[in-house]
């Protein structure tokens, strides 16, 4: 009886896993024949107006401006103290402070170099009356530790100021010592 009752089952289970799509197919072809397809027509250009920019000589809004042209733009004051404006810029010039590391120092006590480590990973040797960052820094003073700089802030007034700044050596982190 547990056969008869298996083979049964089946049996059943096996005709519902026939092959025939021929009714499937049979509406696939009556929906194809029923429908025609519809392209859309291509929707025509517009001109447009042409616009001359007039602009182009013109300082860009979304660029910040270099730190010498803003200081040659400062009105001088006579009788006031101010950067000299015929001074050829040294290359450390254009970096800020905190984008220069001092890494070490060569020579003697009587003439010593700072090795300075720019934000483009070069290095460079400075002492005693070389320059560096953007207000016309003037290296004073060459220490194991540290650089002394007088730097010429200005006021607002067109006159500058005189700041004395530091520059010193960090410890070395894992990125130096290797």
């Amino acid at each position: 009886m547990k056969k008869i009752a298996l083979t049964v089952l089946i049996t059943v289970a096996l005709t519902g896993c026939n092959d025939d799509t021929a009714e499937q197919q049979e509406f696939i072809d009556q929906v194809k024949a029923s429908t025609t397809p519809k392209v859309e027509e291509i929707p025509k250009l517009t001109q447009f107006e042409h616009f001359d920019y007039s602009a182009g000589q013109l300082r860009s809004p979304f660029v910040a401006p270099q730190p010498e042209i803003i200081q040659s733009n400062l009105v001088q004051i006579k009788n006031c103290l101010h950067p000299d404006p015929d001074r050829t810029r040294e290359p450390l010039e254009k970096y800020p402070l905190d984008n220069l590391a001092m890494k070490g120092t060569l020579g003697s006590q009587g003439d010593m170099w700072a090795l300075i480590k720019a934000a483009d990973e070069t290095l460079h040797r400075v002492t005693v009356g070389y320059h560096l960052g953007l207000y016309h820094g003037e290296v004073k003073d060459v220490q194991n530790d540290y650089i002394e700089l007088l730097e010429l802030i200005p006021d607002g007034s067109g006159c500058w100021k005189e700041r004395l700044t530091k520059l010193e050596m960090l410890e070395a982190t894992t990125d130096d010592a290797s």
